[in-house]
């Protein structure tokens, strides 16, 4: 299978992961509005926001991956996020074939070294976390647009505005599977159900029956 796989990223990360450092050396704390963060001393800000070095946290990321060097031991990518299935498909998969779709940064490879953040665009979320869908971001895409390989994409319906942009010149055939009874809306897509009776996260059950070779793509 030489198929590239996108998978939504998870609320749930792993406990210990560093962030990039504000200026008083204290972690930054990723999230969607910093405006509505508790006053409580820590360092609230978005991606896009300009840092003390006149340059987005997001420029300063991409410039901290692009050394070749981790001095803060930021976790790659597929690292980051607790559920197991991100483990699964790092260990069966090249890292360039793998991306995780991050509501904080955008189309990201697995091996992407990133910080620490609790952005996500589920309804449920507090608005401190919640990214609002009229917000202007600049979200990365590494994913190059003139590969002409499959692509599949494991991820929910609030998910899915953002992949079809950012995939939206990909050449490849782009395969989204769903769960719910009526198609989403993905023009240029082709839609495939995954019949599970799992409703939560059941994506994650989708992406191991990909690896189980399940699929029949």
């Amino acid at each position: 299978m030489d198929e590239r796989v996108v998978i939504q990223c998870a609320r749930s990360k792993n406990a210990a992961a560093p962030s990039l450092k504000a200026k008083d050396g204290h972690p930054v704390r990723f999230v969607a509005r910093p405006e509505c963060a508790p006053d409580d001393g820590a360092f609230y800000a978005r991606p896009d926001d300009v840092s003390p070095d006149n340059m987005t946290w997001r420029d300063k990321l991409l410039r901290y991956n692009q050394t070749g060097a981790n001095p803060l031991g930021l976790l790659p990518a597929a690292g980051l996020y607790r559920p197991p299935i991100y483990g699964a498909l790092a260990a069966a998969l090249p890292a360039s074939r793998l991306f995780i779709l991050s509501a904080g940064w955008g189309l990201i490879r697995a091996d992407f070294l990133t910080p620490a953040y609790d952005i996500t665009f589920s309804a449920q979320a507090a608005p401190l976390s919640r990214r609002q869908k009229s917000a202007r971001w600049q979200d990365m895409c590494a994913l190059d647009p003139q590969d002409s390989r499959p692509l599949v994409f494991f991820g929910g319906k609030d998910y899915l505005p953002l992949f079809r942009t950012l995939t939206g010149r990909y050449q490849g055939k782009r395969t989204v599977f769903f769960n719910s009874a009526a198609p989403p809306e993905a023009p240029g897509c082709a839609l495939r159900k995954f019949e599970t009776s799992r409703k939560t996260n059941w994506h994650y059950e989708c992406a191991q029956a990909f690896l189980d070779g399940r699929l029949g793509l």
